[in-house]
């Protein structure tokens, strides 16, 4: 994962290789920080295959460095994030801003290292949301009707049950969306809470993580050995 900045404008850009050796090689992750940096001119995966990198469509430099490295390189996404500034945090760092989970945060304000902070809190908590305006109607709808069906299974009449969905639909707004989630520098404060005292309003957040939404395909030990034994 690749993070960049300029300004108001920040991207993340995720390539995957098939092994660890490979993330680490130098040429790779060279390679990886100049799409990054062709990402801030672009608006998507597909026009950035088309970037120049030194000359050379970005997707041809992939493929060469395919032949070159024997192992398959793909650029699998990217995401923008556009604001007033925009403050970024790359987790697990392998090199600068390269790491396993990078994230984005748009803000206005003079403060720079809260925005950063919150960046951190982003990549550890993961908010389904800024705020409970921007989560998912359908998400929400779901959980309301889990916690119905539990609180259903308690007995209790159906204005005691209204009154307990309200509680727990409140608690989960509140883990859910960044502004209201306790910030971890300082859990006696929200998130929101904390922009508001230092004088930043946060409008927008993206968080990527290396290799999230793709399935991986796992064996036991015993049915590993199995398919060993068959080939042999």
């Amino acid at each position: 994962m690749a993070v960049r900045t300029d300004g108001g404008r920040g991207v993340v850009v995720e390539v995957n290789s098939e092994t660890d050796f490979v993330a680490k090689n130098e040429d790779f992750q060279s390679m990886v920080t100049d799409l990054a940096t062709a990402a801030l001119a672009v608006d998507n995966v597909e026009a950035l295959k088309s970037a120049d990198l030194g000359g050379k469509p970005a997707s041809e430099v992939i493929t060469e460095a395919v032949a070159k490295i024997g192992e398959n390189i793909q650029l699998r996404r990217m995401a923008s994030m556009g604001g007033d500034r925009v403050a970024s945090y790359v987790h697990n760092t392998v090199a600068h801003g390269l790491g396993k989970i990078g994230v984005l945060v748009a803000y206005s304000g003079a403060d720079p290292e809260l925005p950063r902070q919150i960046a951190m809190h982003v990549a550890a908590i993961n908010p389904a949301a800024l705020d409970e305006a921007s989560l998912d109607a359908a998400a929400v709808e779901k959980e309301r009707d889990i916690q119905m069906e539990i609180a259903r299974e308690s007995g209790k009449p159906e204005a005691v049950i209204e009154k307990m969905i309200e509680g727990r639909m409140r608690k989960f707004i509140a883990e859910s969306t960044l502004l209201n989630q306790a910030f971890v520098v300082n859990p006696d404060l929200t998130v929101g809470k904390a922009a508001e005292e230092a004088g930043i309003e946060v409008t927008g957040f993206v968080r990527l993580e290396v290799g999230e939404g793709i399935e991986k395909k796992e064996e036991d030990f015993a049915a590993e050995v199995a398919k060993a034994a068959q080939a042999v």
